[in-house]
């Protein structure tokens, strides 16, 4: 059957005007129109007596699948049993809706792996950030998002006597003040869920990073300053977050220095933990006078292609149904805001915030996918110190022009290198090669510095830091030099593999604007069969691979990198490199992490 779709000025709910619907690239933005048209077929074909509804709704029932956030699927278990009860009809067809509870970032990690039919036809996911990692390198499960069923703002909670400290509900903060003023205070710890796991925690760092830039800030550093406490009281999820919070005004309790005073939570899991604490134990809540962002929660088809007409249908009819009055009161029941972040003064007060906090003004403009891998990357070197080998393509190519640019790729790379320098916190460890064709002999590279700590002492006086970035500064390309990629490849690999350091995040990182060119060395298929050997699940080396340019052949750089468990990248602009390595050191880092779950 055809499928349908409304213009993204179409929302459900009031979210026409919500940045989050405006920035979202919806594929099935479901049609009232449809389910309408499903709706008067039905009361047709059941006045002309081509439907019976007589019989049970076991026989004729279409079962459907639902992967909910743990944090909303009890309140959506709630509508699909109302449904059920009142054997609520898709097609003539009674609904019988499945719910389970998974968190979101594991759901993400399965379908952008693709590694099998992922046994349900809806996903409920806590942020729409996930969709962007469910794509992978566009090779995951198809999702089709639409608008969201319900919303929750990310905010700060802190335990009364915290919170006083601060002045609250009268003291209001952007976020940038808010955390440094937290920070601050050697009373208040704070607590968050990992960022690689926690739409909330990833939303609340990439906010605190917004607001110290339009305050004038050096944003990245604010972003790392923030992830390096962070990582010290870092919880898995954000069920473990909380958790984590002093749960009385005891001495004992509160001076427990494993007791934070403070978590960045939504205003739905504080709702949810005062509703079962009494006195001290309930919580205040912060809201940024700068905006908080919202979890979404879109409503989210998977593999759409391959469901069954009766299996589309009876997902748009539920879909619908989140979004009537009835489900709207039980999401609220549960602490969920509507979806356009609308929400009563009563749940406001029942989860901790109370004027004058601006908790009802406009939502934080959502962040970009590219801003969201910039702070996730930020996050995985500042948590996990880096040991990376950058191998730079030397050949007599990167003298070429960038358009636009009077510089030349070699150039603009070295720029754009030193910059990324700069995200790396004294215990990462970097070294760097270059490479063309016969550059050392036979040799097609050289070995220019050496991989060690950037805050160690190196000979001759300064940091290795310093003697790395004027190394950076000092590569040329080799006129008449072609690009001895694979058999450099190699090499790099096997003493980055040999050199592993337990502990630390170990990558190789290749820039290259072109193919290989040797002649005389090792094959792509001979390359990839020596990297399958290498590689170690006990010593992981990923490749990150950069094709810079319009002459590098990503594809061939990918297969070479997937092989080591890393992968392809390419960028037209040099420019772009610095935001490429954070983003491929994120997917690596997360990779190696699905890897040991």
């Amino acid at each position: 059957m055809g499928r349908h779709s409304l213009p993204d000025g179409h929302a459900a709910g009031g979210r026409r005007d919500h940045p989050s619907a405006r920035r979202r690239r919806r594929t099935v933005v479901i049609a009232t129109l449809l389910v309408l048209a499903v709706a008067t077929g039905t009361a047709v074909a059941a006045k002309g007596g081509l439907l019976s509804f007589s019989e049970s709704c076991e026989d004729s029932a279409v079962h459907l699948s639902v992967v909910a956030s743990p944090d909303i699927a009890p309140a959506v278990r709630s509508v699909a049993e109302q449904a059920r009860a009142a054997e609520v009809k898709a097609d003539g067809h009674c609904l019988a809706v499945e719910v389970l509870a998974r968190d979101s970032h594991k759901v993400a990690a399965a379908l952008a792996a693709n590694d099998a039919e992922p046994g349900f036809q809806v996903w409920l996911p806590d942020s729409d950030l996930w969709l962007e990692r469910a794509k992978g390198l566009g090779e995951g499960v198809p999702v089709s998002p639409s608008d969201s069923v319900a919303s929750s703002p990310v905010a700060l909670a802190m335990v009364p006597s915290a919170s006083r400290s601060l002045g609250w509900p009268k003291k209001t903060y952007t976020w940038a003040e808010l955390v440094a003023g937290t920070l601050g205070s050697d009373r208040v710890r704070l607590g968050a869920a990992d960022p690689a796991r926690s739409a909330t925690g990833l939303l609340a760092l990439s906010g605190i990073g917004a607001s110290s830039a339009r305050q004038g800030g050096d944003s990245d550093t604010r972003v790392a300053q923030t992830a390096k406490v962070l990582a010290e009281r870092m919880s898995d999820g954000d069920a473990q977050v909380l958790e984590t919070l002093a749960r009385s005004t005891s001495g004992a309790e509160e001076g427990n220095p494993k007791r934070n005073q403070a978590a960045l939570i939504s205003e739905q899991a504080a709702f949810a933990h005062n509703a079962e604490a009494t006195g001290a134990g309930k919580l205040d809540l912060f809201y940024p006078e700068d905006g908080t962002p919202l979890l979404d929660y879109p409503y989210t088809l998977v593999n759409e292609a391959r469901l069954s007409t009766a299996e589309f249908r009876a997902a748009l009819r539920f879909m619908n149904l989140l979004g009537d009055r009835e489900a709207q009161a039980t999401f609220a029941e549960h602490g969920f805001r509507a979806g356009d972040g609308s929400a009563k003064d009563s749940l406001v007060a029942a989860a901790g915030g109370r004027k004058p906090q601006p908790y009802a003004g406009p939502a934080a403009e959502a962040p970009s996918a590219e801003a969201l891998r910039e702070t996730l990357g930020v996050w995985t070197i500042t948590v996990q110190s880096a040991r990376l080998t950058t191998v730079v393509d030397a050949s007599g190519s990167m003298a070429t022009l960038v358009p636009g640019r009077n510089q030349s790729r070699m150039d603009v790379t070295k720029e754009s290198l030193i910059q990324a320098l700069g995200q790396f916190t004294p215990d990462d460890e970097i070294g760097l090669w270059e490479f063309a064709t016969t550059l050392d002999g036979e040799k097609d590279y050289r070995r220019l510095m050496e991989t060690k700590r950037l805050g160690d002492q190196a000979e001759g006086g300064g940091t290795h830091r310093e003697k790395l970035t004027a190394a950076f500064a000092a590569l040329q390309p080799v006129p008449g030099g072609a690009t001895g990629l694979y058999d450099t490849t190699l090499a790099s690999y096997r003493e980055a593999r040999s050199t592993f350091v337990k502990g630390k995040f170990n990558a190789l990182v290749i820039l290259t604007d072109g193919s290989n060119q040797d002649t005389d060395g090792i094959s792509r298929s001979g390359l990839v069969a020596e990297l399958k050997e290498l590689v170690d699940p006990e010593r992981p080396v990923p490749v990150i691979a950069i094709a810079v340019g319009p002459d590098a052949d990503r594809d061939e750089v990918a297969e070479i990198a997937r092989v080591t468990g890393g992968d392809g990248y390419e960028v037209n602009d040099p420019a772009e490199i610095q935001a490429v390595i954070l983003q491929a050191i994120m997917a690596a880092g997360q990779n190696g992490r699905a890897a040991q779950e």
